[in-house]
């Protein structure tokens, strides 16, 4: 199981974040312990799955309890605040008899699942202008478009919301890279919003509210250039900041030893499983991993492990070129008559109950399912892998599979070969006028229609009545 099931209070530790084994101090893989009152002790290295409105793709909430093993989830502000400021959304609202968490419950999220909350989704659409942040705001993408978010108002939503860990909101340009002078004005900005969020959180606390856990976010840059907000995350803020946000890998080669303690949440958007690896190797401690769903969507069974068999076989000393693929094309027709599990020896929901043969047929006739029992296999093979990641950093064989591991498995996921599921509108933006439609109609024209409207386009003359009343039914049925 990817945590354990005690959340007993007396059976956590003192602190939320411990250290089991590291072989060094910074760019190592590091066993950990995350632990919060109520949740699930989560063992570390791990991932959280991302989620659209509170709920995972494909995955309905009774679904994601009984039939996946994941921990935690990532949630983002930005899925709730489509008319904010200027309409309250009904999240914020929402409050629960109980006094417990109201994101918790408007998501149904279980009990015992992390809940982190962030400003943005992973991964994020990119805002449309070339600055989109402002001295106190960061750009959104909503329901209905591009809006401003306020460090004020996320602070705001933050508190009410009360989730397990929230990520600070920082001066990120997300797909597009800091320049000097750009750096010096994003460092500005971070240490003014962490600041404010900070002396919100300790005036609530003074009135008795629950504190979530605030997790800094590190610019995409290396530390040296942000040298200013690390000085105040080691000074200042040392109390108040319960771990780290990455968005760049450069943020961990030269992370400070004051820091080292902290867990850090990866959201540098892994696209395949030997880049997770790579963030494994240099101390990650719980990862994003949206290639899931990319996979899912395209149709692809995961179908990759971590202690593979067997290198390839070798040709006269040589290794074979031909590698493992690390997912399945299930559109393909030769899975049409397949009656085996999707990956043999598999034990997830849809490898034990189901076949090839009836998945290829629910992606051909478009029913929701296919990509339902997708998501449910896709999870359950990242989940053995990071258990079986953990289980060779115990071993001292993290680096011995991590070298093995490209010379098993090809480097990117098959291309698929079928139509995935209706985009949906946070997967992409609007680059401007004229841009064709991403999703195709699902019903055209029969062929011949056109001659068929040009011909009616002037009618006889002698035509009977009879013969009008059925150019109009036409008509209207078209």
């Amino acid at each position: 199981m990817a945590a354990s099931k005690s959340s007993a209070l007396g059976d956590l530790p003192d602190e939320m974040f411990n250290i089991i084994k590291a072989a060094g101090s910074v760019l190592v893989p590091r066993l950990g312990r995350l632990a919060l009152p109520g949740r699930k002790i989560m063992e570390t290295p791990h991932f959280l799955a991302g989620t659209s409105r509170g709920a995972v793709p494909h995955i309905t909430q009774d679904t994601f309890a009984r039939d996946t093993s994941i921990g935690g989830v990532y949630v983002a502000l930005e899925d709730f605040i489509e008319r904010a400021p200027s309409h309250v959304p009904p999240i914020h609202k929402f409050r629960p008899s109980d006094g417990s968490s109201p994101l918790r419950r408007f998501v149904a999220l279980p009990d015992e699942t992390l809940l982190v909350l962030g400003a943005r989704r992973t991964p994020p659409v990119a805002a449309p202008s070339a600055n989109p942040n402002t001295h106190d705001a960061i750009a959104v993408c909503t329901a209905v478009g591009f809006k401003t978010l306020t460090a004020e108002d996320f602070a705001e939503a933050a508190q009410h919301l009360q989730a397990d860990i929230v990520v600070g909101m920082g001066d990120v340009p997300h797909g597009r890279s800091l320049g000097s002078k750009r750096i010096e004005k994003a460092t500005d900005r971070t240490i003014q919003w962490m600041t404010e969020q900070v002396g919100r959180r300790k005036a609530d606390a003074s009135e008795g509210a629950a504190q979530a856990k605030l997790f800094a976010p590190l610019l995409p840059v290396t530390c040296a250039n942000q040298q200013f907000y690390i000085d105040c995350l080691t000074d200042e803020l040392v109390r108040d900041v319960s771990g780290l946000a990455i968005y760049d890998l450069r943020s961990v080669e030269d992370l400070p030893e004051a820091l080292h303690h902290q867990p850090r949440l990866d959201l540098t958007e892994p696209m395949t499983p030997h880049e997770v690896l790579q963030r494994i190797a240099l101390g990650m401690d719980i990862l994003t991993v949206p290639f899931v769903t990319v996979a899912t969507d395209a149709g692809i069974a995961l179908a990759f492990i971590l202690a593979a068999p067997t290198d390839p076989p070798e040709t006269n000393g040589h290794h074979h070129i031909e590698t493992l693929p690390l997912g399945i094309d299930m559109w393909l027709p030769t899975h049409a008559v397949n009656l085996s599990a999707l990956v043999d020896g598999c034990q997830c929901y849809t490898c034990s109950n189901h076949h090839r043969a009836y998945l290829q047929h629910l992606l051909v006739a478009k029913e929701m399912l296919g990509w339902v029992l997708l998501q449910i296999h896709n999870y359950h093979i990242i989940d053995v892998f990071f258990r079986d990641v953990r289980q060779s950093i115990t071993d001292g064989r993290f680096e011995e599979f991590t070298a093995r591991f490209p010379r098993v498995y090809e480097s990117s996921m098959p291309e698929t070969t079928g139509q995935g599921p209706r985009v949906r509108g946070y997967q992409f933006r609007s680059e401007g006028r004229g841009e064709g439609k991403k999703n195709k109609a699902p019903f055209t024209r029969l062929d011949g229609a056109k001659d068929l409207a040009v011909e009616r386009a002037s009618p006889d003359t002698h035509a009977s009545v009879g013969d009008l009343d059925a150019t109009s039914l036409t008509e209207k049925r078209e």
